[in-house]
């Protein structure tokens, strides 16, 4: 685990010590706040609620970035249990007993929720909406980047965050498909 850790940590300074700026501070500080309780990624879901050709997209998504949400966030971290980054008392940390960019989060690290709840949406829509999928992809992978960037996740986080948001994504699609939901929802092609 020191090994992983010190890993997560060299990528956290190398994003300190070479992203690090006030227009970043700006508009990655709004990406993280926009993806808390995946409310980005919800609205975005809701509106694809009120179109035909995306409404079954819509309530999947929904459900999928529901389900990675409590998994994560009510499953996992309190099984976990791992302390964020800014509370790892480390030679490595940049930002123990410092100010963050943003607000220090409350909770426990592992996985990210933010991660999570963003390929969830993004899984669906690429198997849904392969368009709107390309339109979302920026702004999924900022989310993520914005999570380092504030120093309130490790990169291990990310990535077992965004595996988490693929597997229920997949998960949730087979569901909907097997019992035939997908086909009330949305007019066939």
């Amino acid at each position: 685990m020191e090994a992983i850790q010190n890993f997560d940590f060299s990528i956290l300074n190398f994003i300190q010590e070479h992203f690090r700026c006030g227009f970043l501070d700006a508009v990655l500080g709004f990406l993280s706040y926009a993806g808390n309780a995946g409310i980005i990624w919800i609205v975005a879901a809701v509106v694809m609620l009120f179109f035909k050709k995306t409404r079954a997209a819509g309530v999947i998504a929904l459900a999928a970035m529901g389900a990675a949400y409590l998994l994560g966030d009510w499953v996992i971290k309190p099984l976990v249990q791992r302390p964020r980054p800014f509370r790892v008392d480390s030679e490595l940390n940049m930002f123990l007993n410092s100010e963050l960019p943003i607000k220090k989060p409350g909770h426990y690290s592992f996985p990210s929720g933010h991660s999570a709840v963003a390929v969830a949406f993004f899984t669906v829509l690429v198997a849904k909406h392969k368009r709107l999928a390309l339109i979302a992809l920026v702004p999924v992978l900022l989310m993520m980047f914005s999570r380092l960037y504030n120093y309130v996740h490790f990169p291990t986080d990310i990535l077992c965050g965004a595996l988490l948001g693929v597997l229920v994504a997949l998960l949730v699609l087979m569901i909907f498909r097997k019992t035939k939901l997908e086909g009330r929802l949305s007019p066939q092609k």
